[in-house]
């Protein structure tokens, strides 16, 4: 049932993606890295049909999550690219190229390795709010600092910056999700709210989200999409092992199988994100 979830999550994700990229691609030069683009952005009626199709996705990746571990769930819903490759040509009648072919098998051979290999299996592990903490302040360290060198790019670059924080959030996100699950099943739904999880999980979406925003309108989504879906899944299972105790094959094999996987699921991405359909131009 973890795959079903995760798999739907990812179409869901997809969808979303390629229709809120649809707008924001019409947003001013002006607009960009700024609290008025995703205020332009709620005035249209696509942008939020994108949105509610994230929101389905992120609900049926907390399914996902409540189900398996943050190292099985985040690879899959990296296919989440796949799908909005998929849905992008079909809408521009694009006729998939061999390299898009190459990086949509590599990408799927790549995970199914991952679990092969990997078997992700779901730690004890109850971590203390420092480390919560930490964790959380070296991501947003990362991110600030990524952001800051983010602006002295040009349009492309700035996208492709901004989509990685985006991602990075978004693992961080998964990963609070899982925890935030965890709790209450050790404790109880009531001391939820006593926890850092679910606060974490709100300001990694909201913020994520408004990120993700300007690097749609920033440039096309084969430049704004791919960092996201590549930063994503690394971020949640290294949060997944180091925070909540998920576990993997630990075998010096089975390591380097896996480390390969991740990086043959972005070289996926790469070459799914090069292709013509999902090449919109930002308007204004």
């Amino acid at each position: 049932m973890v795959y079903l979830a995760g798999i739907l999550a990812a179409l869901a994700l997809g969808l979303g993606w390629v229709l809120q990229q649809r707008v924001a691609s019409h947003a001013a030069a002006s607009e960009l890295m700024s609290l008025h683009l995703v205020w332009h952005l709620m005035g249209k009626r696509v942008w939020w049909a994108g949105i509610a199709a994230m929101v389905a996705g992120q609900a049926l990746g907390a399914w996902a999550l409540q189900l398996g571990t943050v190292t099985l769930v985040e690879p899959l819903l990296s296919v989440n690219l796949l799908f909005a490759f998929i849905i992008a040509s079909a809408a521009a009648r694009h006729r998939p190229r061999p390299s898009e072919l190459i990086g949509a098998a590599v990408l799927s051979a790549a995970l199914g390795v991952f679990i092969a290999i990997g078997r992700p299996r779901s730690g004890t592990a109850a971590p203390t709010w420092q480390t919560i903490a930490l964790a959380t302040v070296v991501i947003a360290l990362v991110v600030a600092a990524i952001l800051r060198t983010a602006r002295r790019r040009g349009l492309i670059g700035e996208a492709v910056l901004i989509a990685t924080s985006a991602g990075i959030l978004y693992g961080l996100q998964d990963a609070a999700t899982r925890g935030a699950l965890l709790r209450i099943d050790h404790h109880g739904i009531a001391t939820l709210l006593t926890s850092s999880w679910p606060y974490i999980v709100v300001g990694a979406a909201v913020v994520g989200i408004a990120l993700s925003q300007n690097a749609f309108g920033a440039a096309r989504l084969d430049y704004s999409l791919p960092p996201t879906a590549a930063a994503e899944p690394i971020v949640g299972v290294l949060l997944g092992v180091a925070l909540l105790g998920d576990r993997l094959a630990v075998t010096d094999s089975a390591l380097a199988i896996e480390a390969t996987c991740l990086v043959a699921m972005v070289l996926g991405a790469v070459l799914i994100g090069r292709s013509p359909a999902l090449g919109l131009k930002r308007q204004g």
